[in-house]
């Protein structure tokens, strides 16, 4: 779970007021130096074509390309996401994870400048450590609140309810945690679709630790058997749990 230094936060407009206007996503282009078998630029998508996009045909269709995905990245081996010294990328592995999912979760995001420009209607690039920065895991737990719902995330509210949408809708889970500590990262991981050897943990027939993916202090491609409810760990001043189609 990274856990050093928050280089930026999104900008919160009227303390996680919801804004009426709609932001276009801070992308940057796929490049072929960004490789899972490099650490350099992180800050991009994976500029891969082997690596399959879920299929969004039906069910089977979304929870079979999932499944690819998640092998095709296999964070528990893949050089791109293994911890160093200093950090860990829980977030590099989530937006990888929602990139090929074809959904939208930002690995940057506008500063505060280009933020303004954009809501005054002007045009603004986004080019990285200039008009957008790396945005980490404590921050994007204030960007779901703040802009999640623009870009089609729904709040859950429980492990349950989020297993449940993600098995029977063959979406996008993320649990996100934000830090007590201002300044250090928090933890954001991938809530996925159950296999038929892969399950979430439950007691009583209620899910009590969902089927996660994760890269961290300990990757993993599948967990749940941790039996452990991260997210409500003393580090952490709050969590979010989302759900995209």
């Amino acid at each position: 779970m990274e856990k050093y230094i928050e280089s930026i936060a999104p900008r919160i407009i009227g303390d996680n007021s919801i804004p009426n206007i709609q932001i276009k996503k801070a992308d940057l282009s796929p490049d072929p130096k960004s490789r899972l078998d490099s650490m350099e630029m992180k800050e991009r998508p994976l500029g891969d074509p082997t690596i399959p996009f879920r299929d969004l045909t039906d069910l089977a269709t979304k929870k079979e390309s999932i499944a690819r995905i998640i092998d095709k990245l296999d964070v528990a081996n893949n050089l791109r996401y293994q911890k160093t010294i200093v950090d860990t990328y829980c977030n590099v592995y989530s937006y990888d994870y929602c990139y090929f999912s074809k959904v939208y979760l930002p690995t940057v995001w506008w500063t505060d400048e280009s933020l303004e420009k954009l809501e005054q209607g002007q045009n603004v690039e986004a080019i990285f450590n200039q008009t957008v920065e790396r945005i980490y895991s404590s921050a994007i737990h204030d960007w779901f609140l703040v802009w999640g719902s623009h870009y089609g995330w729904e709040r859950m509210y429980s492990a349950e309810e989020i297993q449940n949408k993600v098995n029977t809708e063959g979406g996008i889970g993320i649990i996100c945690a934000k830090r007590k500590e201002k300044g250090l990262s928090g933890h954001i991981v991938p809530v996925v679709p159950e296999t038929e050897t892969h399950k979430a943990y439950r007691e009583n027939g209620i899910v009590v630790y969902p089927l996660q993916s994760q890269a961290g202090k300990v990757n993993y491609n599948y967990f749940s058997e941790v039996r452990e409810d991260w997210w409500n760990d003393e580090l952490y001043s709050s969590y979010v749990l989302y759900y995209h189609e």
